[in-house]
């Protein structure tokens, strides 16, 4: 009895947190985007329920109340999952797409929320089908799949080759075919047949033409039905082929819903995407990026009269930002868009016709996604996702007359409360080139502020993109710093969230400025915290992080060890095998044979008599942005200098590494590099 008193007083209290580990992270649910029914009484979304094992992952939709009345409930079962949800105009009914058994490709479903039962399937295509939306009647969906180009002969081939005549011919971890992405309209009778919108158009032909590639696989259109369900407005490039050599052009066109030849509704040579029409019908928005040389420019709102499209005219002209994301008012007066800020994704409105943005939450932290306002509710709301690096995503819903959310679904709030892991330390610093640098500062579990801590600069991808406040299962700032270090994440130039020229001043300097900065802020960081041991330091990053970490190789001593993944060593080679070439050509001050100045003193592999820093390279192997050969050639240099240096392809993985155990496997790996040189 005394042994057992014993062996009960040793145990943890019951409320004590635990360090973070792969499986607790990876087996997190995940939310998507939510779909808010017109009149604001439902929302539907996507969770997904991982597995180490892919055929035991699980992803339904899910349906909560709008009001937060009662709790979500899962409104599908089935061993596939679905997407691509869209609400019919009253409000009954749901279309998605989905894979289901007797499917050989995804085709489009209609579920009736009130009466319940089984989805019916709608389409039949043999290509099937992506993306569905009601019409405003709600007789017809709209949706997008791909099919062979006109013409094309019919009898199989009996040889095994791609054919290319013209740029680009691979996309991110694909090789491009020939089947072109269509728009399609079908009524939603049994039996009905759909119709190919662009049949026999002359834009259909064009040797360019296509939608916006996707990074995941397809196209998109980016479709909306015009108010008076009439006609489609949609987005598409009739330049891709050009993309060797100039700056892919994408446009708004709208055609009859019955098919015909499509009206280009945007000359010029800007950009234009992400159209919407306010709920009154009276306005088209849509994303305007101009064209001005640069190989960053931030998009715009704009809003062009409907119907006539005069315009346009500059919505979010007095906001630096990116915005990513838009809704409005159900009386059509206000706008309102989620944009990247220092680090977080904040909430803006603006009158319809622009003026000064207003924040529309108090909220210090976190992302907001999924921006949606329901058509016809009696009182104005938003409903998006909202998560932070210490809090999963969530569905939430943002009341007009207040500054702050609240959750409709809590799906992974008790699992993030056992989890000993603290909000980022935020802080900026004046860089030696007089420029504000953003950074963040993650500390590890059981965190002694007077204990030293060996130091991980963590360096971001893009350069077009940031650290933010959010949990990410690739590179998550608390698993990198469970087993005891303190993680560095820096916005350094180039970065988004920091004002558009902030972004841009990396053109002509795309590696040795940052690479300064990035070596700056450990300084800063080994100045500010004492609890920061600057004698142990390790630099690494992904894509674009990897370039800057194989430019450091070159340029410092500071770091015990590298961590390099799909990062580019030669931006001669890069250039000439990477599925995306000619804004690298726009940075770099022209083309490479010109050997302009950027490609003489900013090539890392031109500094390949400095290596000499321990370093782990891992890589895709079906990794076309940053392909292969790049991190081939940076080990064939280290092992011919006899750099100590340790090469991990993985074979199924693209530019990311995606699958469960591959994950795993990658975060031990790290945790080994850096006990071996940060431990000693």
């Amino acid at each position: 009895m005394v042994l057992l008193v014993t062996f009960l007083l040793t145990l943890p209290a019951h409320s004590a947190k635990v360090p973070i580990t792969h499986e607790s992270l990876w087996m997190m649910k995940r939310v998507s985007a939510p779909s808010v029914s017109p009149d604001g009484k439902w929302v539907v979304f996507t969770v997904t329920e991982p597995s180490y094992k892919e055929d035991e992952q699980v992803s339904d939709l899910w349906i909560a109340p709008a009001d937060g009345g009662a709790a979500p409930r899962r409104l599908t079962a089935t061993r596939s999952g679905e997407s691509g949800v869209d609400w019919s105009p009253d409000g009954q009914r749901i279309v998605f797409t989905a894979r289901r058994d007797g499917d050989q490709v995804s085709q489009a479903y209609l579920l009736d929320i009130g009466a319940g039962g089984e989805a019916q399937r709608v389409t039949t295509l043999a290509s099937g089908a992506t993306n569905p939306q009601f019409s405003p009647d709600g007789r017809q969906i709209l949706f997008t799949s791909r099919i062979p180009p006109e013409g094309a002969p019919k009898e199989a081939r009996k040889y095994n080759a791609r054919v290319y005549d013209s740029f680009p011919i691979r996309h991110w971890d694909r090789w491009l075919d020939d089947l072109q992405a269509r728009l399609f309209v079908q009524t939603i009778e049994e039996g009905a047949k759909a119709r190919d919108l662009l049949s026999g158009s002359r834009l259909a032909a064009e040797k360019g033409f296509g939608g916006v590639l996707q990074s995941l696989g397809g196209e998109s259109f980016s479709p909306v039905w015009t108010p008076d369900g009439q006609s489609i407005v949609f987005v598409a490039t009739v330049n891709r082929t050009g993309a060797a050599y100039e700056e892919v052009r994408t446009g708004l066109y709208q055609v009859s819903a019955q098919g015909g030849e499509p009206k280009l509704l945007t000359p010029g040579k800007d950009s234009f995407g992400s159209p919407r029409f306010s709920p009154d019908g009276a306005w088209l928005y849509a994303l305007r990026e101009a064209h001005t040389g640069r190989i960053f420019n931030h998009e715009k709102l704009v809003r062009f009269s409907w119907p006539g499209v005069a315009g346009p005219s500059v919505v979010s002209e007095k906001l630096d930002r990116p915005i990513s994301g838009l809704a409005f008012s159900p009386d059509s007066r206000t706008v309102y868009v989620t944009a990247e800020d220092a680090g977080l994704e904040k909430i803006y409105e603006f009158t319809a016709s622009g003026g000064a943005p207003r924040s529309v939450t108090d909220t210090k932290a976190g992302v907001y996604s999924g921006l949606l306002s329901p058509e016809r509710a009696a009182k104005p709301f938003l409903v998006a996702l909202w998560g932070s690096s210490v809090n999963p995503a969530e569905v939430v819903r943002i009341d007009a007359d207040m500054r702050r959310h609240r959750n409709l679904t809590s799906l992974n709030a008790a699992r993030a409360a056992e989890i000993d892991w603290a909000p980022p330390r935020h802080f900026t610093f004046t860089s030696s080139a007089g420029k504000q640098i953003h950074n963040m500062l993650f500390l590890p579990p059981g965190f002694d502020e007077a204990k030293k801590y060996p130091l991980f600069v963590l360096i971001h991808g893009g350069p077009h993109s940031a650290w933010r406040d959010e949990i990410s299962l690739r590179w998550n700032y608390h698993l990198l710093a469970q087993p005891g270090y303190v993680i560095l994440a820096t916005n350094y130039t180039g970065s988004t969230g920091f004002g558009e020229r902030f972004a841009q001043d990396i053109q002509g300097d795309p590696l040795k400025g940052p690479g300064e900065e990035i070596n700056e802020a450990a300084a800063e960081a080994v100045k500010r915290f004492s609890f920061v041991d600057g004698q142990r330091q390790c630099a690494g990053g992904a894509s674009y992080g990897g370039h800057l970490t194989n430019w450091l190789q070159g340029h410092t001593k500071n770091y015990r060890c590298l961590i390099s993944h799909a990062g580019l060593i030669n931006l001669e080679s890069q250039w000439g095998t990477s599925d995306s070439i000619y804004h690298r050509e726009v940075s770099a001050g022209g083309p490479v044979w010109e050997q302009g100045k950027v490609w003489r003193e900013q090539n890392p592999i031109r500094y390949a008599q400095n290596f000499q820093t321990p370093i782990l390279l891992t890589v895709g192997e079906r990794d076309y942005r940053v392909p292969l050969n790049q991190t081939i050639e940076n080990w064939s240099v280290l092992q011919r200098l006899k750099v100590p240096s340790r090469l991990i392809v993985f074979p199924d993985a693209n530019h990311w590494i995606l699958k469960p155990e591959d994950s795993r496997y990658f975060y031990q790996e790290i945790h080994n590099w850096l006990e071996k040189y940060l431990r000693k």
